[in-house]
């Protein structure tokens, strides 16, 4: 596989495209546009789910995972240098959901309590949310965005007041293409001494992420969509000196350090949060994932998402009848459209005819943002670099037809 030893500032090259599709099997049969749900994954972290799977098979399960000891323990270790995090501040978990919901539940809420968060949210945290307001008399505040789409750091900090507990973001929203000022909203966090939870489930994979810059406590990640690794995998980050602020959810022999008749003692690192059963086979999947990205280089992957996704909505804006609906300064990978006259889920089913895949982007997965901009569903199509411009002109020519 091509690396990005000397390669680091370089733009990815054609020939480098054309081998990381080579070494996806699925690039050869369809145009693939829904990343943002899950990535095409590269034909080397199937072939490692597979070779684990028949480990289990041939030898057993516990001794597969005794063979594979020191691959699964450097997947920690993977995720580590991806985030720019310790490796014992990582938790590896089944899904970006699971993780959020593991950081959240654990914090010790009081009422009057306030969460700020931002009119991006994803539906899991504000279902979080509402529930948390519902069981413990918490307070929601909801940051818009201003008339440009940004998310506004004035309105933040007018915000928070003695009761502010916490601030929950989600850096790419799931239904609309902006992206939000993670690093001056920790620097906000910081310095207001407020708990930081991010949402970087459409993020990691995608657009460089460094906890430490960033200055988030805990980092919740998804594998299936932009780090191209199998469903069923994600992971959690929570920093070392906010790790014993948080309760558990759940206690096994696994995250229990040791245990007594009377008492027991929990682990001193992020895996306090993982339980004892999970899928090894996608475990070596996600860490090969991981590995795939880092050795392309994630600031190659953002360059390349961002060329080809300012491509895409500056083709669809030509096409008279299209509604590019993606807001704020910046934006990423995912391009959200419209059609006057044509329903969103007809437009995927004909796209999906002519082996263009993409994604419809239902009111309730952005809540806050889709009531506000009074939209019921709209197209997403998410790049990533290994689409050419050759499919963005296919997508785009079959929107035409499908208009005329």
């Amino acid at each position: 596989m091509t690396t990005s030893s000397n390669k680091e500032n370089q733009p990815l090259s054609e020939n480098e495209v054309q081998q990381f599709r080579k070494e996806t099997k699925g690039t050869a049969n369809l145009n693939h546009f829904n990343n943002a749900g899950a990535s095409l994954s590269p034909d080397i972290v199937v072939d490692t789910v597979i070779d684990y799977l028949q480990a289990e098979a041939t030898i057993g399960g516990y001794e597969a995972e005794a063979k594979y000891k020191d691959q699964l323990d450097h997947t920690y270790d993977l995720i580590a240098q991806l985030i720019n995090a310790d490796k014992e501040e990582i938790a590896i978990l089944e899904s970006a959901s699971a993780a959020w919901v593991i950081a959240f539940n654990g914090i010790s809420f009081q009422p009057g309590d306030e969460v700020i968060t931002c009119e991006m949210e994803y539906v899991t945290n504000v279902i979080g949310l509402l529930h948390a307001e519902k069981t413990y008399g918490i307070v929601i505040k909801v940051i818009p965005n201003d008339e440009q789409g940004n998310f506004s750091l004035s309105a933040l900090a007018e915000a928070i007041s003695p009761k502010t507990k916490l601030f929950a973001i989600t850096h790419i929203a799931s239904g609309t293409g902006g992206i939000m000022p993670i690093i001056e909203i920790g620097a906000i966090a910081r310095k207001h001494g407020i708990l930081y939870l991010l949402d970087a489930c459409q993020s990691a994979g995608h657009v460089p992420i460094d906890v430490k810059e960033i200055g988030c406590d805990m980092l919740s990640v998804t594998g299936r969509k932009y780090l191209r690794a199998p469903r069923g995998t994600g992971f959690l980050f929570v920093k070392n000196e906010v790790r014993d602020q948080l309760k558990l959810v759940a206690v096994d022999g696994f995250n229990a350090q040791s245990v007594s008749t009377t008492d027991f003692k929990l682990r001193d690192d992020g895996k306090r949060f993982e339980l004892y059963e999970k899928n090894r086979a996608l475990t070596l999947g996600l860490g090969k994932a991981v590995e795939y990205a880092l050795n392309i280089g994630v600031d190659r992957i953002w360059d390349r998402i961002q060329f080809l996704s300012a491509l895409l909505r500056q083709k669809l804006q030509n096409i008279d009848g299209v509604v590019v609906h993606d807001t704020g300064t910046q934006k990423c990978g995912i391009v959200t459209f419209s059609v006057r006259g044509v329903d969103p889920a007809s437009i995927k089913s004909n796209l999906g005819e002519r082996k263009i895949n993409v994604s419809v982007a239902w009111a309730k997965s952005t809540l806050y943002f889709m009531d506000r901009n009074h939209l019921k569903s709209v197209v997403r199509a998410s790049v990533h670099y290994y689409n050419t411009e050759e499919e963005l002109e296919a997508l785009c020519s079959a929107v035409i037809e499908l208009i005329k």
